[in-house]
């Protein structure tokens, strides 16, 4: 073999490399953009769910309001009920609802999220 051959065998080798690691890099960029589209969709949805769910909770609260006001005969009774409700709701999550009760909540909730590639890789 002649040093020819073996400086084509390198730039070939060099040049199969340089087109892998193009190759890597464009696959990492097209995954990070698929992961940044899902996580967009995903907050995008979140956003309407909530504000639809915030919307229905708002207007199912004025309904009972009026239906209170409406059986006790009164203009104000009915939302001061309602109120009433939510500030003993408040003040028994304040004050009886632990912390880790919520924290547990979370835990579970986000459990297969961010790190579920890592769990999945490691052995039982």
């Amino acid at each position: 073999m002649n040093n020819d051959d073996k400086g084509s065998k390198t730039e070939s080798l060099i040049s199969n490399l340089m087109g892998y690691i193009d190759t890597r890099i464009d696959l990492l960029k097209l995954e990070i953009q698929t992961k940044l589209k899902e996580g967009f969709v995903g907050l995008l949805r979140a956003i309407v769910l909530g504000f639809a769910g915030f919307m229905a909770l708002i207007f199912f609260n004025i309904f009972i309001g009026l239906l209170l006001n409406d059986l006790l005969d009164s203009h104000f009774w009915g939302f001061g009920i309602v109120t009433l409700f939510y500030v003993i709701l408040l003040v028994i999550v304040i004050m009886g609802v632990d912390k880790k009760l919520f924290s547990n909540l979370a835990d579970k909730t986000f459990d297969n999220t961010v790190y579920k590639d890592d769990k999945r890789n490691q052995p039982l």
